[in-house]
């Protein structure tokens, strides 16, 4: 066995395991040796049919009897039922709306049952009729304990005896065992037993370790080798915490590494050198629609000082909803478009600005028309859809759409300094004459590599690189950002501008009057003008037949039943990701223009829609959405000087969601809300992690910002030392992987 084979060539797998292994990533051997554990059951904690309690979240072992599926008699919902049963007694089972239970588990197979107990009367629905283990008499009445919906899988043997391990053979008197991210079709029991097939057959011989052994014993890490046992199959806790530490350190260590490669690198090759005086600055600024705030002055000095050292700027600004982080650029590309390029009096340094969606690209061409006009200079936006450029020869003070070929012609030889745009702007057929600017907007939605293709337009003709400014509204935890962007200077942008009022935040727990009161504050809203949106987490309704399906609002359905039951007499538009760019587009400028009075929407008007009149957004599921996304959701109400008011509307109340969405109430600072979400919530729950591109474990060190630094700093010491890291050969190898698989933020 190699760890390069294929994960089918020594596994012999049906069709849906095939399929789902390949969902959660597990192609190769190494793959599924790489695949770790989210957290640690004990053998010693399960419990015995007999010794449960209702309301208790438990774990039992048994064989299953009386499997069957029907319908509800008065709703005619499918259920499934059965029983499990142990040497103590046996529990009823049940699960609705979902009839693919009985596909996936058999009669009379063991399985290992995991949910709460609960404590229901005899009317609780039923398709087996017999005699119950586990019933109580409560006040003369007969109750009847139960799992509702419980987690269910199949295992190859049950323990004899509670606290007896599961998984400890040979003697071992370990109680652990690993519990997997599993996915329809594989469970976490076959892949605990797929790698413990792995390790037996001797697959450790045929690793090394890359970590330099002074960095292993400066942090007391384990070897990799032993890291990979303790990570699967820890004797006890301290073996497995050891594991963990040692591969978040790892996966922190290599982005440091490369982050901190690709910015020296940065440093060697020339770039434009931009030259602007104070007073030539401070003539733009003043044209600002309010006064520049101490944190916007701070921003565009550091962006100015960045751009007069000669080789490329990487700086990344972060900025709430509202900060002003486009005037900042604005004033970066003033500098950019009123400098001649080397050696000429005539002609302008060129801008590129890449925005994640169309929307935001033509908010963005709007917003540098007002900035610029008077300038009497040219700016032009390509999309998928179309390409447009100010000022048009009909209207001075207007834009024109013009084509595809005449713009790349104009933008080719110079004649259109500021280009903005989508991912279009990477494609191979766009030439700039002096690109010495790129500014990308909410940089985490692309790729690494499109960043770079943007970047390295210029490499071909030889010319020098252009300078970088990456921005986003997204709060960071620190630990984050010297992850992720520890090849950027950072700039944050953390005062509003003067006249912005506070946004008045409601909670509105799941009571039916209490929605009705928030409704009524809203129809005042829109009676006096304002508009509204109302963010719901999914497209369409799910489907309750559909295994794992999130039952959570629709847009679709919630803006019929608006419609239909709560604002009859307004206009109500529905904004989705699926929807077409040319109808996104018509629904926004309707919206725009007061023809919609609501937006009913997903989180897609996360970012960049700028509609100053809205001043209520309401967010249903609330607790589904991370902080840092809900703040985010909540800046859409800030762009005016009208009192905003943002209601969150939970479907649950539990003690965690509440100290959540408290904390969201009590807090109109982005950045204290991303790090109370990453001390609260685990690893695998952050809102972000997937579109980070760090794994679980990875995100587990970025709780621990000691551990981020001392990361950071060892990273720097072996490079300062040995840039090649020629005496490192593994490690070197290692990040040519890595470089090649790169890290994407999606």
């Amino acid at each position: 066995m190699l760890l390069q084979d294929p994960i089918d060539k020594n596994f012999r797998l049906q069709g849906d395991q095939k399929a789902a292994l390949k969902k959660i990533g597990i192609k190769t051997i190494e793959d599924l040796l790489y695949h770790f554990p989210t957290r640690y059951g004990d053998t010693a904690e399960i419990k015995n049919i007999s010794t449960l309690v209702a309301g208790e979240t438990a774990v039992i072992y048994g064989r299953i009897t009386n499997l069957k599926t029907g319908k509800a008699f008065i709703k005619k919902t499918s259920i499934s039922d059965a029983y499990i049963e142990d040497e103590s007694g046996k529990i009823k089972v049940i699960w609705f709306h979902q009839p693919y239970i009985a596909k996936i588990i058999h009669e009379g197979a063991f399985v290992r049952v995991e949910g709460k107990v609960s404590e229901k009367k005899s009317s609780i629905p039923r398709l087996n009729l017999g005699i119950d283990q586990g019933l109580a008499l409560v006040g003369g009445e007969k109750k009847i304990l139960s799992f509702i919906n419980p987690k269910i899988e199949t295992v190859a043997k049950i323990p004899i005896g509670v606290g007896e391990s599961l998984f400890g053979e040979d003697g071992e008197e370990h109680s652990l065992y690993p519990v997997y991210p599993e996915s329809k079709g594989i469970t976490s029991n076959w892949l605990y037993h797929g790698i413990q097939k792995i390790l037996k057959d001797g697959i450790l011989d045929q690793i090394t370790d890359p970590i330099p052994d002074f960095i292993l014993k400066t942090y007391n890490l384990p070897s990799l080798a032993t890291a990979l046992v303790w990570i699967h199959a820890p004797k006890k806790q301290t073996d497995a915490l050891a594991a963990r530490k040692r591969f978040a350190f790892e996966e922190v260590f290599y982005i440091q590494l490369q982050k901190k490669k690709d910015k020296k690198t940065w440093e060697i090759d020339p770039a434009f050198k931009i030259e602007k005086d104070q007073k030539d600055i401070d003539s733009f600024t003043k044209r600002f629609p309010f006064e520049a705030t101490g944190a916007q002055k701070k921003a565009i000095d550091q962006i100015l000082s960045d751009m007069r050292r000669g080789f490329a700027m990487g700086r990344l600004l972060e900025g709430d909803v509202g900060s002003g982080k486009t005037a900042v650029a604005a004033a970066a590309v003033f500098a950019t478009t009123t400098s001649r390029p080397f050696g000429q009096n005539f002609g302008a340094l060129q801008t590129a600005y890449m925005c994640p969606t169309e929307i935001l690209a033509k908010q963005q061409f709007e917003s540098f028309i007002k900035y610029f006009t008077y300038l009497g200079i040219n700016i032009g936006l390509i999309t998928s859809s179309g390409c447009r450029k100010f000022p048009s020869k009909v209207n001075p003070n207007g834009w024109t759409d013009i084509s595809r070929t005449q713009l790349l012609k104009w933008v080719a030889n110079g004649e259109i300094p500021i280009l903005v745009g989508t991912h279009s702007l990477i494609q191979k057929t766009i030439k700039f004459k002096h690109l010495a600017f790129v500014i990308i907007d909410e940089q985490h939605r692309f790729g690494t590599n499109q960043r770079q293709k943007l970047f390295k337009k210029n490499e071909p003709d030889g010319k020098p690189n252009p300078h970088l400014l990456s921005m986003t509204a997204t709060p960071i935890p620190r630990t984050l950002a010297l992850t992720v962007y520890g090849d950027l200077d950072l700039s944050v942008l953390d005062e509003m501008p003067a006249g912005r009022k506070p946004i008045i935040t409601e909670i509105v727990l799941p009571k039916e009057e209490t929605r009705q009161e928030t409704y009524e504050k809203i129809r005042a809203e829109l009676r006096s003008g304002r508009q509204v949106y109302i963010i719901c987490p999914r497209i369409d309704e799910p489907d309750p037949n559909k295994e794992m399906a999130v039952l959570a609002k629709s847009v679709t359905e919630e803006a019929k039943r608006l419609k239909e039951k709560i604002f009859p007499e307004y206009e109500i538009g529905v904004l989705h990701g699926k929807m077409k760019d040319d109808e996104k587009e018509e629904v926004m400028a309707e919206f725009s223009a007061g023809k919609i009075h609501i937006l009913c929407a997903t989180s897609v008007v996360e970012v960049g829609v700028n509609v100053p009149n809205a001043t209520v957004i309401v967010i249903e599921g609330a607790e589904r959405f991370g902080l840092a996304q809900l703040h985010q959701l909540r800046g859409r109400v800030i762009r005016g000087n009208h009192q905003a008011y943002c209601y969150i509307f939970a479907d649950t109340k539990t003690d965690k969601t509440i100290q959540r969405l408290r904390a969201f109430k009590n807090s109109a600072n982005g950045f204290e809300l991303a790090e109370f979400d990453l001390k609260l919530r685990g690893p695998g729950e952050l809102g972000g992690n997937k579109q980070w591109g760090i794994s679980d474990i990875g995100m587990e060190a970025l709780k621990n910002i000691k551990m981020v630094e001392a990361a950071r700093a060892e990273a720097g010491y072996l490079l300062e030392n040995d840039f090649e890291l020629q005496k490192y050969p593994l490690l070197k190898e290692k990040l040519k992987c890595r470089k090649t698989e790169e890290i994407h933020f999606e």
